[in-house]
């Protein structure tokens, strides 16, 4: 076990004054390095062998000073002598050495000097052998403290999981799978950790591996086998004749090494892959980061994607900062000066405890842990301040990690969780090891974090915790969408649903979310998820969040607004993420938005947070086939149900009319989204109206249309079946009569505007598009304007991250200016003109082109800008500041104009 570092300057000093006048290099070496690790509380012939041979990089025959394979280097001089020339012959064993042998640190010494390079940090420290004991943090790594600073991407975290991996595929390829698989290498983990970081002594596995198993590998699945039911055994029920290097291992208990495996086998690639794994500093894992890492080598494809398969720190704090740890760091920054109040809110936080209905490898757990135990480290700092006095550390620390519970799906996955949430647990304690002077470990292991292995849609979330004792419910569950559910997701989702309209329409996340809202009813426990912004817009939120509100009349307290969730592995998307948190508390509510949403955000102080995530009364925006204000109704395009006989591109159009000149007239201009946006138009052989002898003329056109009537015959809706019937027109017919306005329904997220354009009625108007006949200049002016387009922005559903425009959710239910004087009607119709005559001004460029957010020509914008300001006139006098507050009014505006329908409806029904 590790001495305190109280213990460790106690010896340092008496070391200091023993080695005061020693000056040779060789008579005293071995016995001053002996002694030094010996302030340490390490025997050095555990760790360190002296005179290790090795070729030198010139080829001779070289020997090390003391060695300690994969951690230490060091070279010894006489007093005087230079330290850096020293450093340069330490340098020179390198080439002589395997990979896991090379050293982390170089150490030299002249016996009145000391100097220690840490070669991964880059870092040098000189000193004075009679300073050793102001400078002994510098050397925690041979007592087993760690400095640990863990990035998102850190290289030892990579190189772990790598290496993990491979030993995988190995034993994987010998017929070691499954279940048994996936025990074994979580508790390689825990071993490998246990190694670095004081839960055993200082590198006791690694050492276990160099000298006690054969260089094949032969006899390593079996003494692994043995090692595993010594870890399981107290030592006073061990065997008494058991090896002495087995026996020093303490008893871990906490069931990781409970149940019985099979014998795995191993080869010499194998034994090196642990050797040269075991060489890493594991003190440096992360157990948040890794855990996601260590999942993933189960999967050769997300394997090669290392580094982007963890939740971020960063995304981790959205959460759970404003649901409880932005609280609990004010309560304690209240109460600190206070010892009774204190003590009263270190009990607090001993009672807390979190669900993590979705948890993975248990970054969310694992994160919130660390947070409160460095809040538990803050408050007996204080307490030491006013003067207690504590005899033995682990009578104060009163956090365990059985305050925390999870539900994963994935077996593997739960079990990473459960021994990361042990990891952390022993980073803390080592911490507070640090902190106090007092060495602290938990062993053997007694409590464990609850990691149910289960699917969390079909079992009761109170069989795993009460919901009496249950204090938050965080997480990030799975982000899949409407329509990439699979069938065993279709059924979770009629489990959880079984009475709600409309389900089949919501993302698999929203599961969650209903659960948690129905386990929290009642109750004070609060809750919050990450998800896809798709449960904030379109018609998931009527369907998800009246329930939810209304009907289970929760309150939404915080929420992040749309903002990047991104994932670095290559061609992998982010994701367009929202953070949700909601419970029955009435508090101050906050606002996160993002004017960037790969930036910070801003915090604003909200009245009322609706499920749009707007700062505003409730509304839930449902669709309607007749507009809520007084204009004309929108179409959709017409749908050919043809197999792509009744359409040509530019291409097939010209060859055809060269060959068959009299089918140009039965030909038109064809197309929607796409064509109009990037003018790439195609064509289509539209026979409305056309006299039957005219197509039978033409065999090519005949021969099209049996190809059409077959394809309509074989399909397996009955709807496309009875189209068979007239194979020659267009399944669906819905053409403008007149020239008309044509509304993208797909329009990329990072267009300021959403471009639409005139278009002449001889134009066949396609399904991807909206058409609105006989539209005003005005009416273009409006639809055209950022009013409109933060309507979209908010209430539209999204394909991906692209917005998905439709007539009856959006168009039907914007609330257009009401009582609009003629002069600022004739403004909007003028500054209208206005765009139109700057893309004019462009006619090679298609409206992609023009609308593209980097090269959007100036007239353009100069052109929009004035518009929105016309536009803005006619809803109010007052401008708008931002978006917010764009969005705030027109939802005020929406319940005016309904709340006269929805009192309609409602005298109808009585």
């Amino acid at each position: 076990m590790a001495l305190s570092w109280n213990e460790i300057k106690d010896r340092a000093l008496k070391f200091s004054n023993e080695w005061a006048e020693e000056t040779k290099e060789r008579a005293e070496k071995d016995s001053f390095w002996n002694d030094f690790f010996n302030v340490f509380g390490i025997s050095r012939r555990r760790v360190a062998t002296f005179e290790e041979p090795v070729k030198k990089l010139s080829g001779n025959q070289g020997f090390i000073d003391l060695f300690w394979k994969g951690t230490l280097l060091v070279e010894h001089k006489s007093k005087g002598r230079s330290l850096d020339k020293a450093f340069e012959q330490a340098t020179d064993y390198f080439p002589g050495l395997k990979e896991h042998e090379l050293p982390k640190y170089i150490l030299v010494s002249d016996f009145d000097k000391i100097k220690l390079f840490d070669l991964d940090e880059k870092t040098e420290h000189e000193f004075h052998v009679s300073e050793l004991y102001k400078n002994v943090k510098l050397f925690g790594f041979i007592a087993g403290y760690q400095k640990r600073t863990f990035k998102e991407e850190d290289p030892v975290n990579i190189k772990a999981a790598e290496l993990m991996g491979k030993l995988h595929d190995q034993l994987e390829e010998f017929g070691y799978k499954g279940h048994h698989l996936e025990v074994y290498l979580v508790r390689l983990l825990f071993i490998l950790f246990a190694d670095d970081t004081s839960i055993f002594e200082k590198d006791t596995f690694k050492e276990f591996l160099d000298q006690k198993t054969n260089e094949d590998g032969s006899d390593l699945g079996a003494l692994m086998a043995q090692f595993f039911q010594v870890l399981n055994t107290p030592k006073e029920k061990r065997l008494k004749n058991l090896d002495d290097h087995l026996n020093q291992f303490p008893y871990v208990n906490g069931k990781l090494f409970e149940e019985f495996l099979p014998i795995a086998s191993f080869n010499t690639k194998m034994r090196n892959i642990l050797l040269e794994a075991s060489g890493l500093d594991w003190g440096k894992i992360s157990p948040a980061i890794f855990g996601s890492l260590f999942q993933s080598v189960m999967n050769p494809e997300e394997r090669r994607n290392l580094g982007a398969h963890y939740t971020s720190e960063k995304n981790i704090f959205k959460l759970i900062k404003p649901l409880f740890l932005d609280e609990l760091r004010a309560e304690f920054e209240k109460v600190k000066s206070n010892i009774k109040k204190l003590k009263e809110f270190h009990h607090k936080l001993s009672t807390l405890k979190f669900l993590d209905p979705a948890c993975g490898s248990g970054n969310f757990l694992i994160i919130t842990y660390r947070e409160l135990r460095l809040l538990e480290i803050d408050i007996l700092r204080e307490l030491f301040k006013k003067g207690e006095q504590v005899l033995d550390v682990s009578s104060i620390l009163w956090l365990d990690v059985d305050q925390f519970y999870g539900i994963e799906y994935d077996e593997f996955a739960a079990k990473i969780a459960e021994v990361a949430m042990w990891l952390i647990d022993h980073q803390m304690n080592m911490k507070v090891s640090e902190e106090f002077g007092q060495y602290f470990a938990r062993l053997p292991l007694k409590k464990a974090a609850k990691i149910v292995h289960a699917n969390s849609l079909r079992i009761e979330w109170e069989d795993v915790v009460s919901k009496k004792e249950l204090s938050y419910i965080i997480g990030n569950p799975p982000f899949i969408g409407a329509a990439m559910k699979n069938k065993t997701q279709i059924e979770d989702m009629s489990i959880v649903f079984d009475k709600t309209i409309n389900y089949g329409k919501l993302d698999y996340v929203a599961a969650w979310y209903y659960l948690a809202a129905k386990y929290i009813s009642n109750t004070n426990i609060e809750a919050a998820f990450v998800s896809t912004n798709s449960v904030s817009q379109g018609e998931q939120v009527s369907i998800l969040w009246h329930e939810i509100l209304v009907n289970l009349g929760l309150i939404i307290n915080f929420a992040h607004r749309t903002f990047n969730w991104k994932n670095d592995a290559k061609g992998k998307a982010a994701v367009h993420c929202v953070i949700i948190g909601f419970s029955l508390k009435e508090k101050q509510k906050k606002l996160f938005d993002y004017y960037d949403i790969n930036g910070e955000p801003d915090e604003l102080i909200a009245r009322n947070i609706n499920p749009y995530l707007v700062n505003g009364n409730n509304v839930f925006i449902d669709k309607t086939r007749i507009p809520i204000c007084n204009t004309q109704k929108m179409i959709r395009g017409n749908i050919p149900y043809d197999d792509g006989n009744l359409l040509l591109s530019l291409n097939e159009k010209d060859e055809l009319i060269k060959t068959n000149p009299e089918l140009n007239i039965l030909i038109k201009r064809y197309g929607g989204s796409f064509e109009m946006l990037n003018e790439k138009w195609r064509y289509c052989f539209w026979l409305k109206d056309v006299s039957p002898s005219l197509i039978q003329k033409s065999s090519f056109l005949i021969g099209r249309i049996n190809k059409c009537k077959s394809f309509r015959e074989s399909a397996k809706s009955k709807s496309v079946n009875s189209k068979a019937f007239t194979p020659y027109l267009f399944g669906d017919i819905r053409q403008p009569e007149n020239d008309y306005l044509l509304i993208p329904r797909v329009s990329s997220h990072k267009r300021n505007y959403l471009p639409i354009g005139y278009i002449s009625k001889e134009t066949i108007l396609a399904d991807s598009a909206y058409g609105l006949p006989n539209a005003t200049k005005y009416q273009f002016g409006i639809l055209q304007s950022l009013m409109h387009n933060v309507w979209i922005r908010t209430v539209a559903g999204k394909l991906k991250s692209d917005f998905r425009y439709s007539n009856n959710l959006v168009y039907n239910n914007y609330p257009w200016p009401k009582e609009v004087s003629e002069k600022n009607k004739q403004k909007v119709e003028e500054k209208a003109q206005k765009v139109l005559d700057a893309r004019a001004e462009f006619p090679d460029s298609s409206l992609a082109d023009l609308y593209h957010p980097l090269t959007m020509p100036p007239k353009l914008v100069k052109a929009h800008l004035e518009l929105d300001k016309a536009v803005d006139l006619c809803y109010r006098p007052q401008a708008f500041t931002n978006e917010t507050a764009r969005i705030e009014y027109l939802f005020d505006l929406y319940n005016q104009y309904t709340e006269p329908l929805l009192n309609k409806k409602k005298t109808i029904k009585k």
